[in-house]
């Protein structure tokens, strides 16, 4: 929701309060995975969920293992990090293993895994997409919304 510092995307009415959720969260670039995990957390929070489960993990490729661990347990899981492009080839290999990781979780477990790893050319990019107050988006809150309603979505389907 580009230029909307803090939103989260318009959603139906919708109560995720019986969706359990788990996060796992990067650690790396502190201030930016604090502030979409910050904004994950009020997103849940607007949609009914109380107690998420918080996973922090050292860096970007950890993610999608302790996403799965996650996806096993919980109805909904956001995965939030970021990683920057530098000089080396190593920021594809990185944005691959997690997108596909990610994926793959969701799809092998049916259970709806939000992509909230920012992949970006510039820290600024970052910063702009992390829910801050300067931010013109935020991920965060994208991510979470993203998940709780897609639990909703595949809990309809399956009644």
């Amino acid at each position: 929701m580009s230029g909307h510092a803090g939103a989260i995307p318009d959603l139906p009415d919708v109560d995720a309060s019986t969706v359990s959720l788990g996060i796992v969260v990067s650690t790396w670039h502190a201030t930016i995975c604090d502030a979409l995990l910050d904004g994950a957390l009020r997103a849940a929070g607007t949609l009914g969920v109380t107690d998420p489960a918080v996973v922090r993990v050292h860096g970007a490729i950890e993610i999608p293992v302790v996403a799965q661990a996650l996806a096993a347990k919980y109805d909904a899981v956001v995965a939030l990090g970021v990683v920057i492009r530098g000089e080396t080839p190593h920021f594809d290999y990185v944005c691959d293993a997690v997108t596909q990781g990610l994926t793959r979780v969701s799809l092998d477990l049916s259970t709806p895994v939000a992509n909230g790893v920012l992949t970006t050319n510039t820290e600024q990019q970052a910063l702009a997409r992390a829910g801050l107050p300067q931010s013109t988006e935020d991920k965060g809150a994208q991510a979470a919304a993203a998940a709780l309603s897609t639990a909703l979505v595949l809990r309809d389907l399956a009644s």
